[in-house]
């Protein structure tokens, strides 16, 4: 039975400033011996999880959420870029599979996202969010900071 995020105690507290501080928070995790999960996923289908998130801010998006959730989604947009997301939200089933496949070694998917961070040296984020809608590469920067502390924060180092 999976674990209910929305109520998981002893979560990391983030708060990432730049690309290369959630690197360094990634590597510390996979070098870390007995780097302990407290979520539904371990460390490596994260950090894939991530790449894959990154790659599609670049490359486009062809998920799209209900209308009703696209029609809130720029005023929530705000809120998330400055304090973060929550855990627990449920993805539909098929997104869910895309964003989430089968878990990768830890450091192949480490390398992996060293990969898709660097894309962000020579490319633009410019792909349209399937909730919060037209982004800028600075908000979809923060976006992705935002989005791996929630996740990340699931993984305690020894």
């Amino acid at each position: 039975m999976p674990i209910d995020t929305r109520r998981v105690q002893g979560r990391r507290p983030l708060r990432f400033t730049s690309l290369d501080a959630m690197l360094a928070d990634a590597e510390r995790l996979v070098a870390s011996p007995n780097t302990k999960m407290l979520g539904n996923w371990p460390l490596g289908q994260i950090l894939t999880h991530l790449t894959l998130a990154i790659h599609s801010s670049i490359d486009g998006i062809s998920a799209r959420a209900p209308w009703f959730i696209r029609l809130v989604g720029p005023w929530i947009k705000k809120r998330i870029l400055q304090r973060g997301m929550s855990p627990g939200f449920k993805l539909p089933r098929t997104v869910e599979r895309s964003f989430f496949p089968p878990s990768a070694s830890a450091r192949d998917a480490l390398e992996k996202l060293r990969i898709a961070a660097g894309r962000l040296q020579s490319e633009k984020m410019t792909a349209i969010h399937p909730v919060l809608g037209k982004l800028t590469h600075e908000e979809w920067l923060e976006l992705h900071l935002r989005h791996a502390e929630m996740h990340l924060s699931f993984a305690v180092p020894d």
